[in-house]
């Protein structure tokens, strides 16, 4: 059985099979580019937060993002975060109960991921491509707040140095926070890249 579903995962498409539905996907793309710009840039001011879907309520990551979220409305930006649990319900819960802008980027997944009640429906949006969601964190945020998380929260990170160090954006503030998380990976920055 597990040598079928193998044989059957790296099993050769053909070209019809792969590029059918290519042409069509573009006008999906374009849709959705379209509607995050049009949305966006009605919010204002922003810094997005990132951290892992994880994270439970009783943990002290989750208490400090809600901390730093609150501080962030009060110096008059909204916070983005992806809109699902953990990290993400703890940025858009500081920043609503502070009464700021709590704005949700959401992605549809086969699980895990679902709104948080923190997110103030009238700026929350649902995506079905990874980049075009990364896309408005990064053209609609003054600075990341990157929290502890996993392979996703690398990608969004990654994604924002690559476009720094290319010159395809301008520099802006990336905070990591929790330096016993983050160290390994800095000091590979440092010594390997």
């Amino acid at each position: 059985m597990e040598e079928e579903i193998l044989r059957e995962s790296f099993r050769q498409k053909t070209w019809s099979e792969q590029a059918t539905k290519d042409s069509w996907m573009v006008f999906k793309i374009m849709g959705e580019i379209v509607s995050g710009y049009e949305k966006m840039q009605k919010m204002g001011p922003c810094v997005s937060i990132f951290g892992s879907a994880r994270i439970k309520p009783d943990t002290k990551y989750y208490k400090m993002t809600e901390e730093i979220a609150q501080k962030i409305t009060e110096l008059g930006f909204g916070v983005i975060t992806g809109g699902g649990p953990g990290i993400m319900e703890a940025g858009n819960k500081g920043a609503k109960e502070s009464g700021g802008k709590s704005i949700g980027l959401n992605i549809e997944l086969p699980f895990e991921q679902h709104l948080n009640p923190y997110i103030d429906k009238l700026y929350s949006m649902e995506f079905d491509y990874f980049f075009i969601r990364k896309l408005m964190f990064i053209k609609y945020s003054q600075g990341f707040i990157v929290m502890p998380g996993g392979f996703g929260t690398l990608d969004e990170l990654s994604e924002a140095l690559t476009l720094i160090q290319t010159g395809k954006i301008g520099r802006f503030p990336i905070v990591l926070v929790g330096s016993k998380f983050w160290n390994g990976l800095l000091d590979w920055f440092k010594n390997t890249l």
